[in-house]
């Protein structure tokens, strides 16, 4: 069975498309939400981020707004709201998993030396 495209999003993917949720960006506004907002524990190359502001817009995600120069302006759409959602419900689903998961595991072993 064929995966539909964009079913599970990248970490980098998911914080593009988290920027998107307040306002309109460029690349560069991208970028830096995304190092601010993960504490600098993601920075996004423009080769990486270019290539997600293209596949977005391919899949209707995001659309562009503004052209001035090379500075392009992109906001999302309806897709990338309710794809942004879906993310977030899975990510949920994935946690709740996790801590069920751990509640049966056996209790740690002290190794001894």
């Amino acid at each position: 069975m064929a995966k539909k495209s964009l079913e599970v999003l990248t970490e980098t993917m998911f914080y593009v498309l988290l920027a998107f949720q307040a306002q309109e960006m460029c690349g560069t506004e991208i970028a830096r939400f995304v190092e601010g907002c993960t504490d600098g524990r993601i920075n996004i190359g423009p080769g990486t981020l270019y290539t997600i502001l293209a596949k977005f817009e391919d899949e209707k995600l995001i659309e562009e707004t503004a052209v001035e120069g090379r500075k392009r302006t992109y906001r999302v759409t309806e897709k990338g709201r309710k794809t942004y959602q879906d993310e977030i419900r899975r990510l949920k689903n994935c946690l709740a998993d996790a801590e069920r998961a751990a509640r049966n595991f056996p209790p740690a072993q002290n190794e001894k030396e």
